[in-house]
């Protein structure tokens, strides 16, 4: 990130930039020279203590509210109420989850994980990559005096344990970190340790959006602990635009905030808004599609076969030779591949997975496929019900279950059915493949279901990954009861 300006040197271990441009450098301000004194001790002596970190830190962020004053944006720190409206009071980080900071990002392929405040949402699938995207938001923290850090920490570690077992995506909105909600350098170094390796080894890339000088005084600072592996993942990005090339943007659900500041720094740079980007209406599946169709579509133009064939080859192909590899629907797998035969497969040409060598490639299919449904294979009008399955006595879910899946259309029924008892299997060789009911509930929940309106909210998460879990466990007490004609099994 080109900062010379600022009197500072490249750090020999960097952050990749966006591939369109670098950083813009911001005018300096009165404290250049208190800064490049503090920089000058802190690069040639390395004696500061925590207190001058603390004071570079303080230097920096002034500076940034002192330009967004200059800009015409908000002179005052005033974060927008955000309340979640299925969060529950009961919930054990009410205090910190009220404020949408963490939200889960479902959009068409990543995860996410950023700083303070976070996004987790659910947009019909994940990043580019096949992997669950996590979005941190600043703009959403309250002043300092009114969120516990240490709290926050908590709460932050408590939501990522559900996915830190498969490969996720975080995507920081540094915009709206003020000097009134910004956590001590102290906080930041303990919640970098505290994330040991189970939690770095799976995250695949940090976004971090909109940075700012402070971002490069905290990577000199903190440097010494961060590991050029983890340093390589993270990729820094001046607009929102730029985050086109990685995720599915226009399924993020970002702070209008975030979205008018965004609209500020082009007119600022480029002396003008860019131009509303026309889309071209959408074209008409091919008959052979496969993707991004409803199961009825590919019914009709397959004779009539109930059974998708794009799930039915990958589960058969998985059935045969991954039953037993480990992290088996944990991992990614290369873009460009997952593309290529996505277009095989609607182009109706046949695949053939053992030209690849990737067991991860038909996993990541099959979880494509159920993604990009119109509609969600559980349906939208089954969400509510499912989402109130934590409301139910533990005796009594199995039975709210059935009763639940016994009033999904015939044709979702099987395929459900189908998709269950291969899933079933999966988990019966968790011993081998270390994928339990509830590791694969956590992958295929939010492919499964998901509301009409919006994204997911990350309170629905545990009762969705819940009834997930409940299928996969007691998959012959919850089916055994309604068998329809036509029906096949794996």
């Amino acid at each position: 990130m080109a900062l010379r300006d600022r009197g500072c040197k490249e750090p020999p271990l960097c952050p990749k930039t966006s591939s369109e441009e670098r950083l813009d450098l911001r005018t300096v301000s009165s404290h250049k020279n208190q800064l490049r004194e503090i920089c000058t001790g802190f690069f040639l002596r390395g004696i500061m203590s925590e207190i001058d970190y603390e004071k570079l830190a303080e230097i920096e962020l002034q500076k940034d509210e002192a330009e967004d004053t200059q800009s015409g944006q908000d002179k005052t720190f005033t974060p927008p109420p955000h309340e979640d409206p299925q969060l529950d009071i009961n919930h054990p980080y009410y205090d910190v989850a009220r404020h949408g900071i963490i939200q889960l990002a479902v959009n068409e392929w990543n995860q996410v994980w950023m700083l303070s405040g976070f996004t987790f949402k659910r947009e019909k699938g994940d990043d580019n990559s096949g992997r669950k995207v996590i979005t941190f938001s600043c703009c959403r923290m309250p002043p300092s005096h009114q969120l516990n850090h240490t709290r926050l920490l908590e709460y932050l570690k408590y939501t990522l344990e559900q996915y830190v077992e498969n490969d996720y995506t975080v995507v920081y909105f540094h915009y709206g970190l003020k000097s009134l909600n910004k956590p001590s350098l102290k906080w930041l170094q303990t919640a970098y340790k505290e994330f040991d390796r189970k939690y770095k080894k799976n995250l695949k890339a940090l976004y971090v959006v909109h940075p700012t000088n402070f971002i490069k005084i905290l990577w000199n600072i903190f440097k010494p602990l961060i590991s050029h592996k983890f340093g390589k993942k993270v990729t820094y990005l001046n607009y929102l635009s730029d985050l086109r090339e990685h995720l599915k943007y226009d399924q993020l659900n970002i702070p209008q905030e975030v979205i008018r500041h965004d609209e500020n720094l082009r007119g600022k740079h480029k002396g003008k808004l860019p131009p509303v980007v026309k889309v071209p209406p959408p074209r008409p599946p091919l008959p052979t599609q496969q993707f991004g169709v409803s199961l009825q579509y590919i019914k009709d133009k397959n004779s009539g076969e109930l059974i998708p064939p794009v799930m039915k080859e990958t589960v058969s192909y998985l059935k045969r030779n991954g039953l037993q590899v480990e992290g088996l629907f944990r991992r990614s797998a290369s873009i460009q591949t997952i593309k290529d035969v996505q277009k095989l497969y609607n182009q109706g040409k046949p695949v053939n997975f053992d030209d690849y060598h990737d067991i991860h490639v038909p996993a990541v299919i099959l979880k494509t496929f159920l993604r990009e449904l119109p509609q969600p294979l559980l349906t939208f009008e089954c969400y509510d019900p499912i989402v109130g399955i934590t409301s139910v006595e533990s005796c009594l879910r199995v039975t709210r279950c059935k009763q639940i899946i016994q009033g999904l259309p015939e044709h979702n029924y099987i395929v459900l059915k189908y998709l269950i008892c291969f899933l079933h299997m999966v988990s019966q060789e968790s011993i081998y493949n270390r994928m339990t009911a509830s590791s694969l509930a956590c992958v295929f929940g939010l492919n499964l279901i998901w509301p009409s309106k919006g994204a997911a909210s990350l309170s629905a998460l545990v009762p969705l990954n819940l009834f997930t879990e409940l299928l996969i466990d007691f998959y012959m007490n919850i089916f055994n009861s309604r068998t329809v004609p036509g029906e096949i099994l794996p």
